[in-house]
């Protein structure tokens, strides 16, 4: 019996790219900003240039953006926003007059009413489902 020589996938043209002009670009614009965006944005980072499986990559697309529960990295980052325009939640924003508060706290929530549409999901969710592992 003989044995086959081992092939290898992890040759040069098989190698994951480095990141696009535009998320590399994004990434650099918000580091600093705050050390819980920069973990975030090391988290992207790693995602985007991880070398993924095929039920990997189908997790990952519906755990970002294609949760058709909310149940998504997406709706936790509207969640987020709200938490953080709500005055009962963050007190930085009682100093404001009640008027402000009020427009501050409505437009987060708002934000979590529009991340929370089906249809923005849609896409990733479609993207992971058309993704066939067997």
């Amino acid at each position: 019996m003989t044995t086959l020589p081992a092939l290898s996938v992890h040759t040069a043209g098989n190698a994951v790219p480095p990141l696009d002009p535009e998320l590399e670009g994004l990434i650099d614009d918000l580091t600093g900003i705050h050390p819980g965006i920069d973990l975030i944005l090391d988290g992207i980072r790693l995602i985007a240039l991880d070398r993924h499986q095929q039920g990997t990559t189908q997790l990952l697309t519906v755990t970002l953006a294609g949760s058709a529960d909310g149940t998504d990295v997406l709706t936790a980052i509207g969640h987020l926003v709200a938490r953080i325009t709500n005055p009962d939640t963050n007190p930085s924003l009682r100093t404001l007059t009640f008027d402000a508060q009020k427009h501050v706290q409505m437009a987060g929530e708002c934000l979590v009413f529009a991340l929370s549409n089906h249809h923005l999901h849609q896409h990733a969710a479609n993207a992971s489902g058309a993704i066939h592992t067997d």
